[in-house]
């Protein structure tokens, strides 16, 4: 059923509205025979309401929820809302007036998901309650109020009219209640207005991707104020496991933002539950869409609603993080989405991380930990009842699928002052958290013909770097780093990892053990080495590199150099090998050589992926000694998309935007498509094929937005074609009312 058909936003006929929501049967004809009988002073008639007038645009002003593109009662838990009540006569005496408002299918007064309480002349603190604000010619001004703790959702609001000794019920309408980011008492307060402001109520936003040496950045459209998803967004709690095995307890348990946030966790993936996004880092995207393609949130929402709720194919870290923030601003629960470089994926809670190459330097696919180049979770707001104040504050949820978690492929809430004080023994995931930015990273050569393995080197300070979320009024950068952990090297960081080792040890594998103790008995290498960028990155382009290595003794050395290179996706996952050298080199006392690398176009051009990463090695042999192993990842820019305004934009006016793109490659581009969305801009998305184009040649393509809200709007473009996965641009638009 289509709940807001239901519910009528300014002024409800009730008399034939109830008539058909309740069957109650109205004869005419004996209608008119009370109306004879009154007339002649023998019968009163019962008392009816007339209609009613939901007060919609004040009560979603005071409520905060005027930004809403639909025009359902949106309200704010904890505070209270007016409407008006018109009867067909006043109040006589012996008769009564209350209210009954529920939620979910199975509501219950025990449950806290139904309440009955009468109409009075003053305020009750607490639950639920109904005051008389003023009576005049038989119209009731009725101000309700909420608890503070009410669960979130779907309310149905009835009146209870006890008349001439009998009591009916009747419906008056429905609407939905949020958490409230305005009210102290509420777990979810955020005091500081212009954090409060860009966390809630904020709907677009900038994810930051790349790599340590190269952070980049996407625009992402969160949406949440878009027609229809506030609604497709509380379905998701409707399709949880959750909701499905026991919706009585599941709906009343929708009070704690800790809950529903663990719950949206687990049903923005749809590893277990049909959830909204299905996860591909195969880097073969047959069968739906390249995660890079995606602008926002919206068109996955309602994507996943119009297919019936099956999961949306494909999603990666950003795309899971973009729309768990987007459920959660809709929700009312300040959040933001935040970005970790160089991202441990620890499966064995020991806190390290296991790299394995072969002796030729290829990454091979071994164990099932890894290090991902950049991973994006979020950060919700909110208090810590179960641990206690100090952990209040920002809450780690994380939607990818990796590991499950009590069954569910679901991340958190996990405090971030937890992570930093190394309280892995708290709920919820703390190991994995604390993994993510502190493991170390042991790193084996392993050889298949022998079967042996042996520990090439030990870093316990390359994990967990840069994280890194959007500042708060702005579009730069704000490194939330020291929220995590101490600084890197510190006292006070080593014994955060130890107390945390120690807290683990009884489920603890210490075959790997900690890089800080394994540092310690290493023989120094007598050569270094590292790959240095010499020209240009950019897709189209030969990479070119140098191999720098350097003699650390007064002895000559000869070194065996074996290189690799690869495309990989950005956590990692391998795809195909593109390039490969062996080379001996002899180095005089102290001597640094620099050996140079080339990758032609045609060499990485058919298996680069969208995420444009391309993996050097190098196994540095010298004799007798262990190897030196040397790595890097790199990240080839795409040529440029540029968008540009050609008029002064103003809300109900169209206005022209131009896409410029030229095609830097020897070669003609085709099946090039634009993909245009952005919230207050345009309805939905745009999607605009683009003709092919001829080698060097340059494109401009036109099209049109209506804004529809003033301030400043995010414009979102994404172009694809065969030879360009995923072009991204951005422009920040100030529309004038």
């Amino acid at each position: 059923m289509d709940k807001s058909r239901l519910f009528q936003p300014s002024e409800t006929r009730l008399s034939y509205f109830s008539v058909r929501l309740f069957q109650l049967s109205v004869n005419i004809g004996k209608e008119k025979h009370i109306a004879e009988l009154q007339g002649r002073g023998r019968v009163t008639a019962s008392l009816e309401p007339q209609s009613i007038n939901w007060q919609a645009t004040s009560n979603r002003r005071a409520h905060h929820t005027d930004r809403f593109s639909s025009q359902e009662l949106i309200l704010r838990r904890g505070q209270s809302f007016n409407f008006s009540l018109s009867l067909n006569r006043s109040l006589g005496t012996g008769e009564s007036l209350g209210f009954v408002v529920s939620t979910g299918p199975q509501p219950s007064e025990s449950a806290r998901t139904k309440a009955v309480f009468p109409l009075s002349n003053r305020t009750s603190r607490g639950g639920w309650s109904a005051e008389l604000v003023s009576n005049k010619d038989n119209i009731l001004t009725i101000s309700i109020s909420s608890p503070v703790n009410a669960p979130v959702g779907w309310y149905t609001l009835s009146t209870q009219i006890s008349s001439q000794g009998k009591d009916f019920i009747l419906k008056l309408g429905m609407f939905i209640l949020l958490f409230n980011p305005w009210l102290q008492e509420d777990g979810v307060f955020m005091s500081n207005h212009v954090e409060r402001e860009e966390y809630v109520l904020e709907d677009a936003g900038i994810i930051y991707v790349g790599s340590t040496n190269r952070i980049g950045m996407v625009g992402w459209n969160f949406g949440q104020f878009e027609e229809g998803i506030l609604n497709i967004c509380l379905s998701i709690l409707d399709h949880s496991l959750n909701f499905r095995r026991d919706p009585a307890t599941d709906v009343a348990r929708r009070n704690d933002p800790k809950y529903v946030g663990r719950v949206l966790s687990a049903m923005v993936n749809g590893n277990d539950d049909n959830g909204v996004l299905s996860g591909n880092w195969s880097g073969n995207y047959t069968g739906g869409r390249d995660p890079r393609n995606w602008n926002g949130s919206v068109e996955i929402l309602k994507e996943w609603k119009k297919s019936g709720f099956r999961p949306v194919r494909f999603g990666q870290c950003w795309v899971f993080a973009g729309t768990l923030n987007t459920v959660l601003r809709s929700f009312g629960i300040p959040s933001r989405v935040v970005t970790n470089f160089n991202s441990a994926h620890d499966t064995d809670r020991n806190l390290s991380v296991d790299v394995y190459y072969d002796p030729y330097g290829r990454p091979m696919d071994k164990g099932s930990d890894s290090v991902w180049n950049f991973h994006v979770w979020n950060e919700a707001w909110f208090v810590r009842t179960d641990l206690g104040p100090l952990y209040n504050g920002w809450q780690v949820l994380d939607a990818t699928p990796q590991e499950r978690s009590q069954g569910v492929f679901q991340c958190g809430p996990a405090s971030v002052a937890a992570v930093r004080e190394g309280d892995v023994n708290l709920d919820f995931d703390m190991p994995f958290v604390f993994a993510e930015v502190n493991a170390d990273r042991i790193t084996w050569i392993y050889d298949v013909y022998y079967s042996t393995q042996k520990q090439n080197a030990s870093d316990a300070h390359s994990i967990g770097r840069y994280i890194s979320t959007k500042a708060v009024g702005s579009n730069s950068r704000m490194d939330i780093t020291e929220k995590y952990k101490h600084p890197e090297g510190s006292s006070q960081e080593r014994q955060v990892f130890e107390k945390a080792l120690g807290k683990l040890k009884p489920h603890a594998s210490f075959g790997a053990t900690s890089a800080r103790h394994l540092a310690e008995d290493e023989r120094e290498p007598s050569i270094s080495g590292k790959f240095k960028v010499t020209g240009i990155l950019e897709v189209g382009k030969e990479v070119n590199m140098a191999l720098i290595l350097k003699n650390l003794t007064r002895d000559m050395k000869t070194v065996t150099v074996n290189m690799t290179a690869w495309t990989i996706v950005y956590n990692g996952t391998l795809v195909h090998e593109v390039w490969k050298d062996s080379v001996t080199i002899s180095l005089d006392p102290n001597e640094e050589i620099q050996h140079p690398v080339k990758i032609t176009y045609a060499q990485y051009e058919k298996y680069l992926k969208a995420d444009n990463m391309i993996r050097t090695t190098a196994v540095c042999q010298v004799s007798e000694e262990a190897e030196v192993l040397v790595e890097r990842d790199i990240i080839l820019d795409n040529p440029s998309l540029t968008l540009e305004v050609l008029d002064q934009a103003q809300v109900q006016k169209p206005v022209n935007v131009q896409m410029l793109f030229s095609n830097p490659l020897d070669e003609p581009v085709k099946d090039c498509v634009l993909m245009v969305e952005g919230s207050g801009l345009l309805l939905g998305s745009l999607r605009i094929d683009v003709p092919t184009l001829r080698p060097k040649e340059r494109s401009r393509v036109r099209f049109e937005i209506l804004p529809t809200r003033s301030g400043t709007k995010q414009l979102l473009a994404d172009f694809s074609c065969n030879k360009f996965p995923a072009i991204k641009a951005m422009l920040s638009i100030d529309v004038a009312e």
